[in-house]
């Protein structure tokens, strides 16, 4: 009995593990994809990237409607939004649930994960 309570606490705390590595990857791939998502602004006469939070928030959208990602419960946008310009944070919420024994947290647990990343632009 203790040997299978034990297998059963191994079970669940690697598939927490891994439905939390899955949940970042998800996460810095529309980080990414939204650090992209800049325009030129060429106001100073030197072209330099510009960031909006609502262009962050548009890339992480279309990131999500086309990237692979079933088997998460709940998944949703906690926060998108630009920082300095260049970079973007993404902040994705998720609900994991026990493989086995169900009835132990039937409504699971929230995952809450954050990926940023900055644009790099350089010109010659």
């Amino acid at each position: 009995m203790l040997a299978t309570s034990l297998i059963l606490v191994v079970v669940a705390a690697t598939s927490l593990y891994l439905e939390r590595k899955r949940l970042f990857t998800l996460a810095d791939g529309a980080a990414l994809a939204a650090s992209e998502a800049f325009t030129l602004d060429t106001s100073s006469g030197t072209a330099a990237p510009h960031l909006s939070s609502v262009a962050v928030s548009e890339a992480v959208e279309r990131f999500l409607a086309v990237a692979l990602h079933d088997g998460f419960e709940g998944l949703g946008v906690r926060r998108a939004v630009a920082v300095d310009d260049i970079g973007a944070s993404v902040t994705l919420i998720a609900y994991w649930r026990p493989p086995v024994l169900n009835l132990v947290l039937p409504t699971g647990i929230p995952l809450e994960v954050t990926a940023d990343a900055r644009s790099a632009f350089g010109g010659r």
